[in-house]
C-alpha cells in the first residue's frame, strides 16, 4: 500500500450535504485522493474513508459536528488506487443560503511526529 504524504501547500477542502455526501471538492483534494471531481459529487465522503481509522473517531466527528460544533483530528484517508495519506482535519456545520445543512471539511499536513503520535491512539482503539 503506498503512502502519499501531502506537501507542505497542500490545502484539501470538501463539502457534504447533511447526509455526508460531496457536494464540492477542491483541486488538491481531488489530486490527493485520486479522484476526478466527477467521481466524487453525489459520493458519500466515506470513499475515501481508510479501513484502519477507529469507528470511534467517526462517531465522536458526526456526534460533534451534528451538534453545531467544530471537530479537529487526524485522519488516515483511502487513495482510489488503494494507497493512503494522513491529514489533519477540521469540520465545520455549515449553513446555505437556502437553508440547507452541511459540512465543510479543510485539511492540511500533519507533521511526521503528530502522526506517529495517533496511530498509536488508534491503535488502542480499534
Amino acid at each position: 500500500m503506498q503512502e502519499y504524504v501531502l506537501k507542505p501547500n497542500d490545502f484539501l477542502v470538501s463539502q457534504t450535504d447533511e447526509t455526508g455526501k460531496i457536494i464540492f471538492a477542491n483541486e488538491d483534494f481531488c489530486r490527493v485522493a485520486g479522484f476526478s471531481l466527477n467521481e466524487l459529487i453525489g459520493k458519500p465522503h466515506s470513499i475515501v474513508r481508510h479501513t484502519d481509522m477507529p469507528k470511534a473517531a467517526f462517531k465522536s466527528l458526526w456526534e460533534t459536528v451534528k451538534d453545531g460544533r467544530v471537530w479537529s483530528g487526524y485522519v488516515k484517508n483511502r487513495t482510489k488506487d488503494g494507497g493512503f495519506y494522513w491529514v489533519y482535519a477540521t469540520v465545520y456545520p455549515s449553513k446555505g443560503v437556502d437553508g440547507s445543512h452541511g459540512y465543510m471539511s479543510c485539511r492540511r499536513k500533519p507533521s511526521s511526529k503528530e502522526i506517529e503520535s495517533v496511530k498509536a491512539l488508534y491503535a488502542t482503539l480499534n
